[in-house]
């Protein structure tokens, strides 16, 4: 069971994410660059005690993410560039996001937000989530505030598969992957060029 999950079986999540003025990271998914990474800040169901920076990798079709829990504090500060306090921490990812942050001239660009249900089953550590209600900030990027974000896509269901080794036939039977080819989607990059 997944632990952000609320007792309706959804869950909320909110993220910002990071590019630079040349829009890096959104043309490497656009133009489907085998070796890519984006950072962002994510918390769940609105509940802001509990954020973390995550750096999202992909690597010829391995993704691998890594994350750290920061306070609500420590993103304002992110927010607004008033980062050297990054370098007083003690975890690796927060000392990479500080360096790509000066060198590749990363900034806050927009806000995703969505609604998730999500079912794990544990033979091949299987992850099937539906998404719905996936939202854009355009170009807002004031985090902790509930601005309007606009749906991009209404009546939209986006469904991931992830899993480890292998994709039990049980999980491949009920989602039916002889009739269905694997797509790659972005929200993030959804959420940019809706705006």
């Amino acid at each position: 069971k997944d632990s952000h999950v609320k007792e309706d079986g959804w869950y909320y999540i909110r993220s910002l994410y990071f590019d630079n003025f040349d829009n890096k990271v959104l043309l490497e998914k656009v133009n489907g660059i085998n070796v890519r990474e984006k950072f962002r800040l994510r918390y769940y169901n609105e509940d802001c005690r509990f954020v973390r920076l995550e750096k999202k990798s992909k690597i010829r079709g391995l993704c691998e993410k890594k994350s750290v829990s920061l306070t609500k504090e420590e993103c304002e500060k992110i927010c607004t560039g008033e980062m050297d306090f990054l370098m007083e921490k003690k975890e690796a990812l927060l000392w990479e996001f500080y360096a790509k942050t000066k060198y590749q001239q990363l900034k806050p660009k927009t806000i995703v937000e969505y609604k998730r249900e999500p079912y794990i089953y544990g033979p091949g550590n299987v992850r099937v989530t539906f998404d719905t209600e996936i939202k854009t900030g355009i170009y807002d990027t004031h985090f902790f505030k509930r601005n309007p974000c606009v749906e991009t896509n209404p009546g939209e269901i986006l469904m991931e598969v992830k899993y480890d080794a292998f994709l039990p036939a049980v999980i491949q039977d009920i989602i039916q992957t002889n009739t269905r080819h694997a797509q790659a989607f972005s929200k993030y990059a959804r959420s940019r060029i809706y705006g």
